[in-house]
């Protein structure tokens, strides 16, 4: 039986208005259970609610952890591209947090924030990156890279020696890429000179075509083995290389993504004022001393600085 806001019952029949005072306050079931009221019905929805997450999160997760990963390396590369490389370190850091588990993802994006690092002038953080970037992927040859770097700027040439060769251990003897970087930690910290240039023979000889990086790093050996001229000319043809990457590199903007394009060139950038910073030391060595210091001031305004890692 049902009953009105004053207590009267209510035949079977009639309906009270809508509007009535406190209508279906004290209104019951013919069961004499309560009717469901509002409060009732938001918990329904709610436990339903959590009821089709429990099925949709697995299925949305994916695609949102793999939407901020994109999202977050785009505002990187256009971080780096403008030089704002303490913001770059936040952006990649935010995407490592998100990242899938993919263990190849995951160390590659450690390993770029840990190059980011370097050129932050955080060395430590960079061993620490890379570390983890190991942990994640054991047989990747990227951390032993950024581990060597790391310690030549810690001035600790036992571990950088010791990074290089196990970074050409995990590439292969044969691997050009590997063989450049251990002949180049070799000359940063002044070790085993003619190993180091045999490194850098076997590399060109190996690899498809004479990239700048190899030729410059097969001239600044020479340099230091007192083959100064020999060196020269091997620069020269290093940044020739260079400037022409430069140059088709720079025809992209406003066709692609600029960001992209920009960050790449800023690498160009980088790597020309090593080149012009070793041609200017065998320069100076060879005697030709207007070319040295045209070189040093275009390394200069290029960025030269081994306290970023730019060395």
């Amino acid at each position: 039986m049902n009953y009105d806001h004053l207590g009267f019952p209510i035949p079977p029949e009639f309906t009270p208005p809508a509007d009535e005072p406190d209508a279906g306050v004290r209104s019951r079931s013919r069961s004499g259970r309560p009717a469901a009221g509002p409060t009732k019905r938001l918990v329904v929805a709610v436990a339903l609610l959590g009821i089709v997450a429990s099925f949709v999160a697995p299925a949305v997760m994916p695609l949102m952890r793999e939407a901020v990963v994109m999202w977050s390396l785009e505002r990187a590369v256009g971080r780096e591209a403008r030089g704002q490389v303490s913001a770059a370190v936040a952006e990649v850091g935010r995407a490592v947090e998100w990242c899938p588990d993919d263990a190849v993802l995951r160390c590659r994006l450690l390993c770029w924030r840990a190059m980011l690092r370097i050129e932050n002038r955080d060395p430590q953080a960079a061993l620490a990156d890379a570390a983890a970037a190991l942990a994640a992927a054991p047989s990747s040859t990227q951390p032993h890279r950024v581990q060597a770097l790391a310690h030549v700027m810690l001035d600790d040439p036992d571990e950088a020696v010791a990074a290089a060769e196990a970074a050409v251990v995990a590439a292969g003897n044969g691997n050009p890429e590997a063989l450049n970087h251990r002949a180049y930690i070799r000359a940063l910290v002044g070790r085993d000179l003619p190993a180091a240039l045999a490194d850098i023979d076997t590399a060109l000889r190996v690899s498809d075509g004479a990239a700048p990086e190899l030729l410059d790093t097969r001239g600044f050996i020479l340099h230091l083995l007192g083959r100064h001229r020999e060196a020269v000319d091997q620069l020269n043809l290093a940044i020739t290389a260079a400037v022409t990457q430069q140059r088709r590199l720079a025809t992209l903007l406003g066709q692609t993504d600029s960001d992209e394009v920009v960050s790449r060139l800023r690498s160009l950038d980088h790597g020309l004022a090593v080149m012009h910073q070793h041609r200017g030391l065998a320069c100076r060595a060879a005697g030709l001393e207007a070319q040295a210091r045209q070189d040093f001031e275009i390394a200069a305004q290029k960025g030269f600085d081994p306290s970023r890692g730019i060395f």
